[in-house]
């Protein structure tokens, strides 16, 4: 395992390489913030059941996405502080077409959390360019788990235009968890499914807002029960408004 590790440290240290070659092109990106009802991560509620607010930037330079992330509570409640940001992702995507139908993403994501220890998360992602735009993801935790370590999601999505300026998104995700013990569970199972719809309307050529809602629920028993103990039950809703400038 400790060979493989490197052997994944190595892969990231390509992907920030092929990263620095992007330098002499184009660089582009946006900048959002949203509130929501809760905060919800693989059928987790990370935030009690309390209103949270969520922020980050992107940036891209040709294939290359380096992205910033953060949570931060907004009502106190037992365990939780008002106003504290307990979570900051950053995250390192290398993404490109390998043909007309199929197109990758490679990239690391680090945790930083509050109160518990850090962890990154290496990820490959496959999808193809057709209809519902399928989509394999997997993620390894190569930091801080002890068992496996793996989380795979299947999703896919449709979009409905209903102006230039007004569309709906329409997704649905199901997840397999393969002992990823730290953040998930020491079982190969299973995890759960994701049901999610979002209005987007452009504003502008640079500012659009988006009205989101998700619905999450425990597949397996052995989900439901590593839900439960963070949940109030093995479903949950959340639902948001965000806004993104774009540049």
């Amino acid at each position: 395992m400790q060979k493989f590790n490197v052997a994944l440290v190595g892969l990231l240290m390509l992907l920030v390489g092929l990263c620095s070659t992007a330098s002499a092109v184009e660089v582009n990106g946006d900048a959002y913030v949203g509130v929501y009802s809760k905060y919800l991560w693989r059928g987790f509620d990370l935030s009690g059941s309390q209103p949270v607010a969520q922020g980050g930037v992107d940036i891209t330079a040709g294939n290359c996405t380096v992205s910033y992330w953060t949570n931060l509570q907004l009502s106190t409640d037992e365990g939780y502080e008002d106003g504290e940001a307990n979570e900051t992702d950053i995250v390192l995507d290398y993404s490109r077409d390998l043909n007309d139908l199929v197109s990758i993403s490679v990239g690391n994501i680090f945790y930083q959390l509050d109160s518990i220890p850090d962890t990154n998360e290496l990820y490959l992602s496959i999808a193809l360019n057709t209809i519902l735009s399928p989509a394999l993801t997997v993620y390894y935790d190569w930091d801080e788990c002890d068992e496996t370590g793996l989380f795979y999601t299947l999703s896919v999505g449709h979009d409905i235009a209903f102006t230039d300026a007004l569309a709906l998104s329409l997704g649905a995700l199901v997840s397999y968890n393969q002992s990823s013990d730290y953040a998930v569970g020491d079982y190969d199972e299973f995890h759960n499914y994701e049901l999610s719809a979002a209005l987007d309307y452009a504003i502008s050529e640079t500012v659009s807002v988006n009205a989101s809602v998700l619905f999450s629920e425990g597949i397996s028993d052995e989900a439901k029960d590593s839900i439960d103990s963070m949940n109030a039950g093995n479903s949950e809703i959340v639902s948001g408004v965000a806004v993104t400038y774009a540049f």
